[in-house]
């Protein structure tokens, strides 16, 4: 049994890891003072998160700020920011468009070993806890049939008219798999949201905590 310490990365830390598995993220940058804003090359609408490995969970400290329209907002949320999360480094990211909302991640079991996740986000994650699990390594066919476990994978049917990549999603839980057998001490990651498109997703948030 490991009794090392558990240590949780920051949101820039694992999407640079998702970007070398030619997983897509969001654009962003990781600031920590007043100077580093002029130097960012961001095109507005933006957010603005505090990033730091003690606050897994932004929203409920107010440690979010969506929709900064120009640069006038973005200095007077920063400067707010600073003084809420005076010892902080904060990350400011592009706006995406809004994408049917997925939920995927990593969860190391001690019983069963790693395991991988998908489900719906948004209000299917809170209503019908829809998630799908498998023991990792997986290939395509076991990422398909975890899709299609799901109550709402009649979303990627075409459900009233709605258009899904389904591929991406696969990809994503294919590279997520290989995640998990390249880094054995991860404990948990979770990336949610995840944004999908007709073409393509986006992983909007992301979190990771390695023994």
């Amino acid at each position: 049994m490991n009794s090392e310490p558990q240590k949780a990365l920051t949101e820039d830390e694992v999407k640079y890891l998702l970007r070398d598995y030619g997983i897509s993220t969001t654009d962003f940058a990781v600031i920590k003072s007043d100077d580093d804003l002029k130097n960012i090359d961001l095109k507005f609408p933006v957010a603005l998160k505090v990033c730091s490995p003690n606050i897994m969970h932004k929203t409920d400290v107010g440690g979010v700020k969506l929709n900064i329209m120009d640069e006038e907002e973005l200095k007077r949320e920063f400067s707010d920011f600073r003084k809420k999360f005076p010892s902080e480094k904060f990350i400011i990211e592009k706006m995406e468009p809004q994408g049917i909302e997925m939920i995927a991640g990593l969860v190391n079991d001690a019983s069963f070993g790693m395991s991988i996740m998908v489900g719906m986000g948004g209000i299917f994650a809170e209503m019908y806890k829809d998630v799908s699990f498998r023991l990792v390594p997986i290939n395509r066919r076991d990422a398909e049939e975890m899709i299609g476990e799901l109550k709402a994978g009649e979303l990627f049917k075409g459900f009233r008219g709605i258009e899904l990549d389904k591929k991406a999603i696969v990809e994503l839980l294919l590279k997520l798999s290989q995640i998990g057998m390249d880094f054995p001490s991860i404990s948990q990651m979770d990336l949610n949201p995840v944004f999908v498109y007709s073409h393509g997703l986006k992983v909007v948030d992301a979190k990771m905590i390695k023994n």
